[in-house]
């Protein structure tokens, strides 16, 4: 299984990005996939989780009104719009896939390498 993260960058606050998980070589029809962050020195921060159809979806208290997850067409690219940024959400960003709880709590088996959203102020 291979996650590929993508479309990180430098954005002024206020300003959107969206960030992009490609998913290859899953075979299970149960796993959500969800995004977490880390920042400089903090401890790594759930974000958001996606169900494997697209239909469930849970944000993060942090992030609720201002990021939104989905999944494509395809169902094996998962899109996490952000919008509204602020300098807090200035992170390495990471993509992983398990069942929902796993995801939920961070103990995804698979992982994807981070993606960098730095937004200034």
């Amino acid at each position: 299984v291979q996650l590929q993260a993508s479309g990180g960058g430098l954005v002024q606050a206020g300003g959107s990005l969206r960030l992009s998980c490609a998913v290859s070589g899953l075979t299970s029809q149960n796993y959500a996939t969800g995004w977490f962050r880390q920042a400089p020195g903090k401890e790594r921060e759930f974000v958001a989780v996606v169900s494997r159809r697209g239909d469930a979806t849970y944000v993060a208290d942090s992030v609720k009104g201002r990021f939104t997850i989905s999944r494509d067409s395809n169902r094996n690219t998962v899109l996490l719009q952000m919008n509204s940024l602020k300098p807090e959400d200035t992170a390495v960003y990471y993509c992983t896939t398990d069942r929902w709880r796993a995801v939920l709590g961070g103990s995804g088996e698979y992982w994807g390498h981070g993606t960098l959203v730095t937004v200034s102020s």
